[in-house]
């Protein structure tokens, strides 16, 4: 743990290019070298999500500028601050502003970050809680919300969630259920059938299904609406599946990011593909966001589906979400 306010260097994963040879390490960062910001906030907990699994491994697509701290989220309480809304002592949250990106992000012991991409911790939650929650249960409830807006409802047919084992599938299963939807749970883990039950999934796919190849430009009715985290193939057969006028956010690419269709689901049945990006949004937007999160996501539910990992195991866990072998939701405590 951190011993005192006036501490000049701190603990970070600093990850590092050099003629095109990408090193990641645990290292001691003066305070001095991070970025510039009205809010300097000591990290109590950060977050594993599918993008930190490609910034901490070296793959291409998320990390913009060298030398970075990646970690899209973080939540702990705010240590100085210039910024008038905010004040020393007040716990805050990060998720996914262009953290890990261009700006440094959560695998460290202190963040340096501008005001406006900070949402106070939502009321009756814990710091950890909230890194359990994450972009994955973030994006998870944005998806839900875009449903919401075109028209879903508990009262119609099933809706389906796609890589439901994972972190976005899993608060996503969660939160629907608990709003009474009949939740369809697609995953390549059969295995997790329990899990996904405990959760509140009312059917469990194994995830080919949906993947399947059709002649057909339209299969038979079924879903009310979906949550996609996957893409390719499974995308395409969920549009093909889905009853007239329903819905399907789209949110992940696991499974492929392209796709092919026709556009028969759109003209002959109205089905929207509703593209969900929790990058850019606005700060109102977000607090909005997080307060549905705090009043429709259980928190039992959430603890029983979270683990608390140490950031130096962060490479072997990014290798391990980026293989599909994560069960809902990873924490990182920065301080262990």
């Amino acid at each position: 743990m951190l011993l005192g306010v006036n501490v000049n260097t701190f603990k970070a994963f600093v990850v590092t290019q050099h003629n095109g040879a990408f090193s990641g390490a645990l290292r001691e960062v003066d305070r001095s070298e991070l970025p510039a910001g009205d809010v300097l906030v000591r990290i109590a907990y950060s977050s594993l999500n599918y993008k930190d699994g490609l910034a901490v491994t070296g793959k291409p697509g998320v990390i913009r500028t060298y030398p970075m701290v990646p970690g899209v989220d973080f939540a702990g309480v705010v240590e100085e601050s210039t910024a008038l809304e905010f004040k020393p002592g007040d716990p805050v949250v990060v998720t996914g502003c262009g953290t890990s990106e261009t700006f440094w992000g959560g695998y460290a012991q202190f963040a340096r970050i501008k005001s406006e991409f900070l949402v106070p911790l939502p009321a009756g939650m814990a710091l950890k809680q909230a890194m359990a929650v994450g972009t994955a249960g973030f994006t998870a409830m944005q998806s839900v919300m875009a449903l919401e807006q075109h028209g879903l409802n508990p009262t119609g047919r099933e809706v389906v969630v796609t890589g439901a084992a994972g972190g976005v599938g899993s608060v996503a299963v969660a939160i629907l259920a608990h709003l009474g939807y009949k939740v369809a749970a697609s995953t390549g883990r059969m295995e997790l059938h329990e899990y996904l039950g405990d959760l509140g999934a009312s059917a469990i796919l194994d995830r080919a299904t949906l993947a399947a190849p059709s002649k057909r430009s339209l299969d038979s009715e079924r879903w009310a609406g979906g949550i996609d985290n996957v893409g390719g193939e499974t995308l395409a057969g969920l549009l093909r599946s889905t009853a007239t006028g329903g819905s399907i956010a789209s949110c992940g690419l696991a499974g492929g990011a392209t796709f092919t269709s026709t556009v028969f689901p759109f003209i002959l049945r109205g089905v929207n593909l509703l593209g969900i990006d929790s990058l850019h949004l606005a700060n109102a937007r977000r607090r909005e966001i997080w307060g549905r999160i705090a009043r429709d996501l259980p928190m039992r539910l959430l603890d029983r589906m979270t683990r608390v990992e140490p950031v130096g195991k962060i490479r072997e866990l990014g290798e391990l979400i980026l293989a599909g072998q994560i069960q809902g939701r990873t924490v990182i405590d920065v301080n262990a």
